[in-house]
């Protein structure tokens, strides 16, 4: 008997994951009106940009004048590498914040010159900050299945990474399958695993197509009891720093599997449609 949801939360990522590797910069009115379609649509939750330094991500460059001009409706996460982007972040008055340690050291390494050790060292005492102010913190956890450097993660590693930071109390894990590489065994073991050791924290799964199986990731996740899924509107994405990544899983594609199998979003799929024609003819994905 497949047991299934009857309702899924869908995080939008297109704004920040889905943009951040975009070659050509796209201009701060078209990601506000790329933003503001999604929220017509009935997107609640959102990565609406990522404060980082401009010379390693120039298209977050804009993130003041972003979180100065949307409409605040429902979850509006914002990325923060470090402690100086969590006070910028906090000063434009963002209270839900999402931070991110690979499982593999490699990637980390690449991504931000840390270890995984050395990474979640960094962030304990800022992660307290955040949640002594109650500001929502979400834990992005990259490369849980596969890296671009180590080849395959132990599963081992991958609950010992999340415990870490449940410990630490963050609200939410957003596990991540960086660069598309998982099998829907592979996910649904991962999952069922999360599920069961952190029954009190939110575990959203993050799926690349690299190999054209993020959808079916999704399905094995669905059964492994996961209810909330991080997706890009137009399948933007991928990773600079994982090389071969490709876009994230395309908001459209998940909202309306979830729909033909009866199972609620609140999204809108034509609205839907209507705000990936808005970015479309600013990205070089299409």
């Amino acid at each position: 008997m497949i047991s299934l949801p009857n309702t899924v939360t869908i995080i939008e990522v297109g704004p920040r994951d889905g943009l951040q590797n975009e070659k050509n910069y796209v201009k701060t009115e078209h990601k506000l009106a790329y933003i503001r379609a999604l929220q017509a649509a009935g997107i609640t939750e959102m990565e609406v940009t990522s404060f980082v330094s401009p010379k390693w991500v120039p298209q977050m460059a804009d993130a003041n004048e972003i979180m100065a001009r949307i409409d605040r409706l429902g979850k509006q996460f914002v990325l923060t590498p470090n402690e100086r982007g969590m006070e910028n972040a906090k000063t434009m008055g963002a209270d839900h914040i999402a931070v991110f340690v690979g499982v593999s050291s490699t990637f980390n390494q690449k991504n931000i010159n840390k270890t995984t050790a050395e990474a979640v060292e960094q962030l304990r005492a800022p992660i307290a900050e955040l949640l002594n102010h109650n500001i929502f913190v979400r834990a992005c956890i990259s490369t849980a299945f596969y890296c671009p450097y180590e080849g395959k993660q132990g599963i081992d590693d991958v609950i010992s990474l999340c415990r870490e930071f449940v410990e630490m109390g963050v609200h939410e894990l957003s596990v991540a399958d960086t660069v598309g590489k998982a099998s829907p065994l592979e996910s649904y073991t991962l999952f069922s695993l999360l599920k069961k050791e952190f029954p009190d924290t939110l575990i959203t799964a993050h799926f690349h197509d690299t190999e054209k199986m993020a959808l079916a990731n999704i399905f094995a996740a669905l059964q492994a009891g996961v209810d909330r899924f991080d997706s890009s509107a137009g399948g933007l994405g991928g990773c600079p720093f994982a090389p071969g990544a490709t876009g994230n899983v395309a908001t459209e594609r998940v909202v309306h599997m979830l729909h033909r199998m009866g199972i609620a979003t609140g999204i809108d799929e034509d609205l839907l449609k209507e705000a990936v024609a808005v970015i479309s003819p600013h990205v070089s994905i299409h």
